[in-house]
């Protein structure tokens, strides 16, 4: 049996109790019970006296970060290529890239490199795209596995509109793999998750679709994807899928879009309020990427507007149409363009408030985990510890070292990190 710890953990909490409230408590105790959340305490109460304190006074305790989106392959070439839209970068970059997958020696040293950033990161669960490629898509779930993180990862599934070397011959040819890597994978970890991963329509045939639908209505399994994010793209999905009202429904009518399973859709920069409505209905989570929408020139997400629709909202990294694993910089980013959108679009919209992103980055993606992201009783205790000496003023409160932390910390600032209550560090 997987035993989980038990411990106290003293410091400077923070954490989000919803999306409006940040509870933050100076000098204080959260207890940690068989891998779960007890509370937050002034004291510690008599029931937990005999446990272990691990004492980080001074240092910011606040939930590990949750990564709705990131694509491990391309973390290679993260930087390259901005200055192109979606497609041309797709093409030009991404594609290239991800064919040298079905190398596992060259799968074997990027993997490597991803994962020990990922692992310093203050990202404690991620929700990651492999490849088409089975034997490395299990290596980077071995290797997700062996450091401790909790992740969902997916074989990705595409049988057209790609170059040759990174496209599967038919849908039937997709699908076996699919069924192969399941059969080895999906009981094989405790912290590491298969999900279905078609890579946009544009790569999916019909027949493909239609099958991955079959796939997640029987084995109950999450779906992952990509939604209006650039307007080329959106275009294209008309022309391919005649008929749809939205984009949203080329996946909907295939019973891929939150109707058996959870599932994440990443951007929805361009969603139309028709699709807006889909996207509640369906109960579909949305991964805001605002560094990639920047770097390929997609748009500005109108989270604001998704915020007050109730719309479940996260954060991802898009590595590598995002430049950075940080999701920390992903905060920022998310309130930069806020501005912009604000500014410039909208302006009867509202910027993002520190608090906002702070609950988009742990409360508002972990929930597609479960009952993770915050420190109120009864969610898996996820933890990262924060050194903030090196920004920290005698003035701030707790709040804005928080604040500070968001834009100023870096990787080595990072001095603990726990997740289920187990020490990763």
């Amino acid at each position: 049996m997987f035993m989980r710890a038990s411990f106290i953990i003293k410091g400077d909490i923070c954490y989000s109790e919803n999306l409006e409230n940040l509870t933050t408590r100076e000098n204080s105790y959260l207890v940690c019970v068989e891998g779960y959340s007890c509370g937050v305490f002034d004291k510690i109460p008599d029931e937990y006296k005999d446990l272990e304190v691990c004492d980080y006074s001074d240092k910011l305790i606040i939930p590990g970060l949750i990564d709705l989106h990131v694509h491990a392959p391309q973390y290679h070439f993260r930087g390259l290529g901005m200055d192109l839209e979606l497609l041309d970068w797709l093409n030009t970059y991404t594609f290239p890239h991800e064919a040298k997958y079905i190398d596992t020696e060259y799968a074997k040293k990027t993997y490597e490199k991803f994962v020990g950033d990922l692992v310093s990161s203050a990202t404690t669960r991620a929700v990651v795209f492999a490849t088409l490629h089975v034997p490395s898509t299990i290596i980077l779930m071995d290797m997700l596995e062996n450091s401790g993180l909790v992740s969902y990862v997916g074989k990705v599934n595409m049988d057209r509109n790609s170059i040759p070397e990174l496209q599967e011959v038919c849908a039937r040819e997709s699908i076996e793999n699919t069924i192969k890597w399941l059969d080895e994978t999906k009981v094989k970890y405790k912290n590491t998750y298969p999900i279905i991963t078609p890579r946009f329509t544009p790569s999916c045939t019909d027949e493909l679709m239609e099958s991955l639908g079959k796939i997640t209505k029987e084995e109950k399994l999450p779906v992952q994807s990509h939604l209006s994010e650039n307007q080329s793209e959106i275009e294209w999905v008309k022309e391919l899928c005649p008929g749809t009202k939205c984009y949203g429904e080329s996946y909907d009518r295939f019973r891929l879009f939150g109707e058996y399973s959870k599932t994440i859709m990443a951007h929805c920069v361009w969603s139309d309020e028709y699709e807006r409505k889909l996207l509640k209905d369906r109960g579909v989570y949305i991964a805001h990427c605002p560094d990639s929408n920047m770097n390929l020139s997609s748009g500005i997400a109108p989270i604001r507007k998704y915020l007050e629709e109730g719309q479940r909202v996260g954060l991802g990294s898009d590595v590598a149409g995002g430049a950075y694993l940080s999701i920390f910089r992903q905060m920022t980013d998310a309130i930069q363009v806020s501005k912009l959108f604000w500014r410039l679009i909208d302006g009867n919209s509202s910027p993002l408030k520190v608090e906002e992103v702070f609950y988009l980055g742990t409360l508002g993606g972990g929930e597609f985990f479960g009952k993770v992201g915050s420190f109120e009783r009864g969610y898996e205790l996820d933890v990262v510890v924060i050194d903030d000496s090196e920004y920290r003023t005698e003035d701030l409160n707790l709040r804005q070292r928080l604040e500070r932390t968001i834009y100023l910390s870096q990787h080595k600032d990072i001095k603990h990190k726990f997740v289920r209550g187990n020490k990763i560090f």
